[in-house]
C-alpha cells in the first residue's frame, strides 16, 4: 500500500486519483476533528474547504513524512481560524443547546455533565497553544511530534506545551477532585 507521501507525490505528477485516495484515508478523522470544534453543520462546509486547500497547497507537503494526517490537521486548523475570524463575536460562543440532547435523569449522567463542565472550564483556562496541542494529542490521537507538524512548531515546543497543559489541568479547580472521584469509582468496580 502506498504511503500518503507517495500518493501526494503522484498527484503532483498529474495523478488526481492519488489525492482522492489520501482524502478517502483521512476524511473521517479530519471531519470528526472539525465536528468537535464547530459542530456538524459548519464542519460539513469546512471539510470541503479543507480538501480544496490541501489539494491547492500539496506542493508544500514535506514528502519525507509518510503520514499526511498531521499536515491535514494543520490545513483544517487554518480553515477553522479563517472561519472563526469571519464570525460575528456572538457566534463564537459554542451552541450549548445540544448538550441537553439525550439527557438522562440518572445521577451518573448528572456527574458526567458536571465532569464535562469542569473539564471545559479547565480547558478554557489553558493558553490557546497548549489547548491546541492537547486537543491534537488527546482527541486526534497524534503524537506530540505530529501535533507540532500540524501546528507548524518545533517538536520540543509541542512537548513543552503538552506538559504545561497537563500540569495546568491537574491543578485546575475541580479537576483533581474529579480525577480522585473517577479513580475511587474504578477501584470500587475491581
Amino acid at each position: 500500500m502506498a504511503s500518503d507521501a507517495d500518493l501526494i507525490g503522484r498527484s503532483l505528477n498529474g495523478d488526481v486519483d492519488a489525492f482522492v485516495e489520501v482524502v478517502g484515508r483521512h476524511e473521517a478523522a479530519v471531519g470528526s476533528y472539525l465536528v468537535r470544534r464547530v459542530g456538524r453543520d459548519a464542519a460539513e462546509d469546512l471539510l470541503g474547504e479543507v480538501w480544496v486547500a490541501a489539494f491547492e497547497s500539496r506542493r508544500s507537503y514535506d514528502l519525507s513524512y509518510d503520514d499526511a494526517r498531521p499536515w491535514l490537521y494543520g490545513v483544517a486548523l487554518n480553515r477553522l481560524r479563517r472561519f472563526w475570524r469571519s464570525r460575528p463575536p456572538e457566534d463564537l460562543v459554542e451552541d450549548v443547546t445540544g448538550l441537553a440532547t439525550g439527557w438522562d435523569p440518572w445521577s451518573a449522567v448528572d456527574l458526567g455533565m458536571d465532569a464535562r463542565a469542569v473539564l471545559e472550564s479547565a480547558l478554557m483556562r489553558l493558553k490557546p497553544e497548549e489547548r491546541e496541542v492537547l486537543r491534537l494529542v488527546a482527541w486526534e490521537d497524534l503524537t506530540a511530534a505530529d501535533a507540532a507538524r500540524a501546528l507548524g512548531m518545533p517538536a520540543g515546543t509541542a512537548r513543552r506545551l503538552l506538559s504545561q497543559a497537563r500540569a495546568a489541568l491537574r491543578e485546575a479547580p475541580g479537576v483533581s477532585a474529579l480525577l480522585k472521584d473517577r479513580n475511587s469509582a474504578k477501584e470500587k468496580h475491581r
